[in-house]
């Protein structure tokens, strides 16, 4: 069984500078060393995009000093907040694919974990850019990828494919969905989807194939049905994702890690405790 912890939507943002009185710098180094201490064992780190809130160097270079000092090894996807140029000018050892999209697979305990680029730029054109899309290169890519992958795959992309219920987010999703459907359901393997983008742990199935989105570390986007504003934000307790690969499927979690009592309950089995109540 493999482990994957997933934070997304990170927004880190220059030293100084805060979102909704929040510093995403601050509450994602809190999780990293909640998953230090914790989940360890993870096979790895995946962070689904929106790496930082403006695409500048500097945020990379500080998101990088956080990543430094995890245990655990990342894999970084591009969200619509990221620009592609400026995070492998940091990141010069991210793997692209031929095209130098951010794209790559990695195969463990018989899954095949696949990691997509939806970041609809350049240009960088807003709102346009708020979107998703996986371009014909990228959809090949994604193809191939499937073809020769074994029978049970998970996918990892920023945009969600599909609606999820808010009107200011679901027009932004990944503009050419059905597209990745269909390449999805011509191969018969993948067996969950993880996405971000939204700050807010969301999920069901779509087409038959289940998925997962999860909180943000900073700033979460309000449980509201109605809204057509996308940059809608409230605080609530950061969190990520942790997933559990079977032969069987995907267990799916959320660690709302500043409110946990995980270490809490830790220490009294360790101390051979008993007798804990909900």
């Amino acid at each position: 069984m493999a482990k994957i912890i997933v934070f997304t939507d990170l927004h880190i943002v220059p030293e100084g500078e805060r979102i909704i009185g929040l510093d995403p710098y601050e509450k994602l180094a809190k999780g990293i060393d909640h998953a230090n201490r914790l989940n360890a064992d993870a096979d790895r780190i995946v962070c689904t995009g929106d790496l930082t809130n403006w695409g500048d160097p500097h945020s990379y270079r500080r998101l990088k000093e956080i990543l430094d000092r995890s245990a655990i090894p990342a894999t970084l996807l591009l969200g619509n907040h990221d620009n592609r140029g400026e995070f492998l000018s940091v990141f010069d050892d991210a793997k692209t694919d031929r095209a130098g999209f951010v794209q790559s697979s990695l195969d463990i305990d018989g899954w095949r974990l696949i990691f997509l680029d939806t970041l609809n730029a350049p240009p960088y054109d807003f709102p346009e850019a708020y979107s998703g899309y996986l371009c014909d290169d990228r959809l090949s890519w994604l193809d191939a990828e499937l073809a020769g992958a074994p029978d049970r795959v998970a996918v990892f992309m920023h945009h969600p494919p599909h609606d999820i219920g808010f009107p200011g987010m679901d027009a932004i999703k990944l503009k050419n969905g059905d597209v990745f459907y269909e390449v999805v359901e011509r191969h018969g393997k993948v067996r969950h989807i993880v996405a971000g983008h939204v700050h807010r742990t969301i999920s069901g199935s779509h087409r038959g194939i289940p998925f997962s989105i999860f909180k943000s570390p900073c700033h979460q986007m309000p449980l509201d049905f109605v809204n057509v504003d996308p940059a809608s934000s409230v605080e609530e307790p950061s969190a990520y994702g942790i997933l559990l690969l079977t032969p069987h499927g995907v267990l799916s979690h959320s660690e709302d890690y500043e409110i946990s009592t995980t270490d809490f309950q830790s220490d009294v089995a360790a101390l051979g405790v008993g007798g804990l109540r909900a």
